[in-house]
């Protein structure tokens, strides 16, 4: 599996803030009920904040067996239930520092989702699955992984799930409210990012303004849609990773 340097998305060791939310209660776990979500012994149900399952089957296994039985806190911006009553959060073990989404992280058994806005946080959790990645862990044992973002009809493949592809951008078009990264030149088949005008201030506050992407790789992650070809919008800065100069051929 390729290493590499980050820009956006940082792999760098996190800094002592982490995901080091407001406490949002304690409990203890009775019951893992799917991939990303567990029973409290008091009734409430978690919704682990961050990641993705790789694979949910996999995932809720390992789930269960890092907080089955364990007391946890939970911490996060607010404690507001999603629309299925479920309290999103970081959540910790008893005495440790590091969430358990980091864990799963590490053991290849999840992906940080598009979802973290807080960049200490972000940067936890990108650590996280930068070292399982670079060990091969759990869904990074497979090469197909990461989808080559010169081979549209994989990615096709998985519309509606949560892809990582990896490609070097062609040309970077604006049309309308919309940037498009493109990775080939045909647009009614090859993949593409699209970035609405809404976003660009956000990328140029990060320091990193779309035009430079062009002619560089990068890594993206997102739910992948079919619009003539495939195509992962972004929503966050965090989701593109620019890849180190030592990826290029």
């Amino acid at each position: 599996m390729l290493t590499c340097g980050l820009v956006v998305m940082t792999a760098a060791p996190a800094n002592a803030a982490g995901c080091a939310f407001e406490p949002q209660g304690e409990g203890r776990v009775a019951a893992v009920i799917d991939a990303r979500t567990f029973r409290l012994d008091d009734g409430r149900e978690v919704r682990l904040a961050g990641i993705v399952p790789a694979h949910p089957d996999k995932t809720k296994a390992a789930l269960a067996a890092v907080v089955t039985g364990r007391d946890v806190a939970l911490r996060g911006a607010d404690d507001a239930p999603d629309r299925y009553g479920r309290q999103p959060a970081f959540v910790f073990l008893a005495g440790s520092e590091a969430p358990v989404q980091s864990e799963l992280l590490r053991r290849g058994e999840a992906l940080v989702s598009t979802e973290v806005a807080s960049k200490d946080c972000a940067t936890e959790l990108a650590a996280a699955e930068a070292e399982a990645r670079q060990a091969r862990k759990g869904t990074w044992a497979d090469p197909a992984a990461i989808k080559n973002a010169e081979s549209p009809g994989d990615i096709l493949a998985g519309i509606g799930r949560f892809t990582v592809v990896e490609g070097r951008v062609l040309s970077v078009r604006q049309a309308g409210a919309t940037t498009y990264l493109n990775f080939g030149r045909n647009w009614t088949r090859d993949f593409a990012v699209t970035i609405s005008r809404r976003m660009i201030p956000a990328f140029e506050a990060a320091g990193l303004v779309p035009k430079s992407l062009e002619n560089r790789r990068i890594r993206v992650r997102g739910f992948v849609e079919a619009r003539g070809g495939p195509r992962i919008e972004v929503l966050r800065v965090g989701q593109i990773e620019v890849l180190g100069a030592e990826l290029a051929r």
